[in-house]
């Protein structure tokens, strides 16, 4: 910032000062997760990466450049993680996708990190079955045909979404926590390890759960 700051004449304190005014910065902003989604934060950084190349700052917009970059990595590495722990196949294993919003409290799901983990998980022929409380089924539907867009018959065929959490999870070999929402915190999860195949996995890629409490329930848990 402070050579983009250096080029444009702007005051790099100020920014500084301007930038922590934003109460999202700090401990909650760096909260680790399966990735950052939404349009703002996505679209900030590369405009930055723009106004670097055009001030004639090259080494400044590979910066940022991977920032994204890193991004793509983190979500790639989730999905990654799911396939080598389920003993490297998930062919036609049921994953549940718990949260499809960018974010709790939102029915936002602008380049959320779900889009592009189900999107690698239907790579690999992956049953997925999907929960968000606030996402319409028309609005994941219409995200994921999207991303599949050489094959997007291949959503009706691997996806389906439900209403209910305990019927997302019921028979599955793996939970894939997408979404912080907090009602995925309370959940009965003594009644759905009962219910699901074993050994049963769950991928708390928000870090919400209480991890110690679930592998003492049984469950194989990796965030």
């Amino acid at each position: 910032m402070s050579a983009v700051c250096e080029a444009t004449g702007a005051n790099v304190q100020e920014v500084a000062r301007a930038i922590g005014m934003d109460s999202r910065l700090g401990a909650k902003f760096l909260n680790a997760s399966v990735g950052f989604g939404g349009s703002c934060f996505q679209k900030d950084i590369l405009n930055l990466v723009y106004l670097a190349s055009s001030l004639n700052l090259p080494e400044v917009a590979d910066y940022w450049r991977q920032v994204i970059v890193m991004n793509d990595f983190q979500e790639r590495r989730f999905s990654s993680r799911i396939i080598k722990n389920l003993f490297n196949t998930v062919s036609g294993k049921k994953i549940a996708i718990m949260g499809f919003a960018f974010k709790k409290d939102t029915g936002d799901t602008r380049e959320s990190a779900a889009i592009y983990v189900c999107k690698h998980l239907m790579d690999e022929g992956a049953q997925l079955c999907i929960y968000d409380p606030k996402v319409s089924t028309e609005q994941m539907l219409y995200d994921l045909r999207t991303v599949s867009a050489e094959q997007p018959d291949r959503v009706e065929k691997l996806v389906t979404i439900v209403s209910d959490p305990y019927e997302c999870m019921a028979d599955a070999h793996g939970v894939a926590i997408m979404t912080e929402w907090d009602e995925f915190k309370t959940l009965k999860f003594e009644e759905l390890y009962a219910v699901m195949e074993k050994p049963a996995f769950i991928f708390d890629g928000r870090n919400i759960l209480d991890h110690d409490r679930l592998r003492a329930i049984g469950f194989e848990v990796h965030a």
